[in-house]
């Protein structure tokens, strides 16, 4: 049984509900690829969470951008699981860098929210990625492994992880890793999967790319055997999303 394609989009900080509906009437007008080929889920800020839900097309699904680590309380700004599955949301995006980075949320941080969130039955989209710096040390591959065993030590149901390999360098930088560069990054994780969990789990989750995912790049990207999509950013508002999951026929006829 091949991996499924995984298309997600990011929308991060942006949008207004004129905005979000106007991406939305774009999708669901879409001519794609069947489910069967690819899963595309797609992310809006919290706010426009439930509007999303409910006007977008029910063969896209919807994810959160964050949820918090525990049960809701006192924890001021925060989302928990628990809310974004009585919201009916199934995916939900943990570790991103911009988190990482900007929140200083640790590797062991992101590890412990992501089994919360599977244990209250999200699927979660897991991100790992080396900075500028680490990469030209030549620790890209130590980063990665370091931010997947945090994930590993917590989490027993990888059905449900897809894990998003984002280099820090190539957000929102204009900056794509090579495929090359890109694919041996994917493969280094594969095989970090099968030595420290099993082989099953090495080749049933997907692994997508993330970081400057554009339509003039993704079919290039697709293309590679260890990559199984992408976490696409600022090309996810725009119209080039719907080349961007095309772009799962390259791998389908691969």
């Amino acid at each position: 049984m091949g991996r499924t394609f995984f298309v997600g989009g990011n929308w991060k900080c942006n949008g207004t509900s004129e905005e979000v509906k106007k991406i939305v009437s774009t999708l669901n007008a879409a001519q794609v690829p069947s489910q069967d080929v690819v899963e595309v889920v797609v992310s809006p800020p919290f706010v426009f969470l439930p509007l999303v839900k409910n006007e977008l097309r029910p063969d896209f699904h919807v994810a959160a951008q964050n949820c918090w680590v525990k049960k809701g309380g006192a924890f001021t700004g925060e989302v928990s699981a628990e809310m974004l599955v009585n919201l009916s949301i199934p995916w939900v995006i943990l570790g991103h860098s911009e988190r990482r980075a900007i929140l200083g949320e640790s590797n062991e941080f992101v590890g412990d929210k992501v089994a919360y969130a599977i244990s209250q039955g999200l699927k979660v989209i897991a991100c790992v990625g080396e900075t500028l710096e680490q990469r030209e040390s030549g620790s890209t591959i130590d980063v990665v492994a370091a931010q997947t065993k945090a994930i590993a030590d917590k989490v027993t149901d990888w059905s449900k992880v897809v894990i998003a390999y984002e280099p820090v360098w190539a957000i929102g930088t204009g900056k794509v890793a090579s495929p090359a560069q890109a694919q041996e990054v994917h493969a280094e994780l594969r095989k970090w999967l099968q030595a420290n969990v099993s082989a099953e789990v090495a080749a049933s989750t997907r692994i997508i790319y993330g970081g400057s995912v554009n339509g003039a790049n993704c079919k290039e990207l697709a293309g590679q055997p260890d990559i199984d999509g992408f976490l696409v950013g600022g090309a996810s508002l725009k119209p080039e999303f719907i080349d961007i999951i095309k772009a799962a026929e390259v791998k389908k006829s691969a």
